[in-house]
């Protein structure tokens, strides 16, 4: 792949799996939060998979669309699209009921100094969709970050792990989920609460951090010495799938790769594509932000895109000075300060 158009191409095409489920699914399909790294790809496979499966379905976006042109890209591919800030109560809930709610928004970086943002962005707007959204099915996005550091040798982070999140973007996130199950008590409102750790395309994410780090003969940071990934093809299949598990309280389901990835063995793969000896420094700590997602392969299967292929795609886009976000995901932090 070599251009924006094939990727988002080959990252949009559905599976057999998710349209049987979207044919599968009643009602129209609402995403809070179209405007970050993986909703316009997210309401693309939306809309190509209720379009192949040959159901009527309208797929609605919602975002402050304040700067670019993702707007209009998301309506030439048949996408509508509302325009309110989410934390404006009277806009938020001036939006129409729909079936089905995918919940995106919230906040990350640029947390530190900011705290009080990043709060009502993530545990404050949580209660308001929740109450505007009562008689819905609700995914929403949550994050692997709401546990503990684990032992890298037993990678057995699994949905019945305690949270014990480190730092305040975390523990927002962890509030997040707290009041979201409050009100699914409170109003028998189906959600699935979709913990993922880093997914990745071509742009952004994890591995393409490793790829231009090596390339440029950066030094390669080993505290964080091993990490999970998904392709976001794959991510973003399984929350439209996750629509059909909601439950009352919520299902908690975490989203990522099989693999525990270590970081020095991504760069050393990389090295051999660049010609290249990766540079590190620091060694591997026994403990990583780990995530295991057995639950939800045996609900959707395996990703179909397998790490290696992830490797072989970044290396050729790298090499090819392909597009990026220039947004780095700071995985290498150890102490939640984002």
């Amino acid at each position: 792949m070599k251009t924006i158009a094939q990727l988002e191409e080959f990252m949009t095409k559905p599976s057999k799996r998710l349209l049987r489920d979207i044919a599968n699914m009643d009602g129209d399909l609402l995403i809070l939060g179209v405007g970050g790294k993986m909703g316009p790809t997210l309401a693309k496979l939306a809309k190509r998979a209720i379009d192949e499966a040959g159901v009527t379905k309208r797929v609605i976006g919602v975002s402050r669309f304040s700067s670019g042109s993702l707007r209009k890209e998301l309506e030439g591919s048949g996408i509508e699209t509302i325009a309110i800030d989410l934390l404006d109560d009277e806009a938020l809930f001036s939006l129409a009921d729909v079936k089905n709610v995918i919940y995106m928004a919230g906040n990350k970086f640029g947390t530190v100094g900011n705290e009080h943002f990043t709060w009502a962005m993530n545990t404050y707007l949580a209660g308001r969709i929740a109450e505007k959204f009562a008689h819905s099915r609700i995914v929403a996005f949550s994050t692997g970050n709401v546990y503990p550091l684990t032992n890298v040798l037993s990678s057995d982070c699994s949905e019945d792990t305690p949270v014990n999140p480190v730092g305040e973007y975390a523990q927002s996130c962890l509030g997040r989920e707290r009041i979201l199950t409050h009100f699914s008590h409170k109003n028998k409102t189906p959600m699935l609460l979709f913990r993922l750790n880093y997914a990745i395309d071509l742009r952004y994410g994890v591995v393409l951090e490793i790829a231009k780090q090596v390339l440029a003969g950066e030094s390669i940071d080993l505290k964080m010495g091993n990490v999970n990934v998904i392709w976001q093809g794959d991510a973003n299949e399984y929350a439209l799938r996750s629509l059909l598990h909601c439950d009352t309280p919520p299902k908690v389901l975490n989203i990522t790769g099989p693999e525990t990835i270590s970081i020095r063995w991504l760069a050393e793969e990389f090295g051999k594509r660049f010609g290249k000896t990766p540079i590190f420094v620091n060694e591997e700590q026994q403990t990583a932000l780990l995530n295991n997602a057995s639950k939800a392969h045996q609900l959707f299967g395996y990703p179909s895109v397998t790490i290696q292929q992830m490797i072989d795609m970044v290396s050729a886009w790298v090499a090819n000075d392909g597009e990026t976000h220039n947004k780095p995901t700071h995985f290498q932090e150890r102490e939640g300060a984002f």
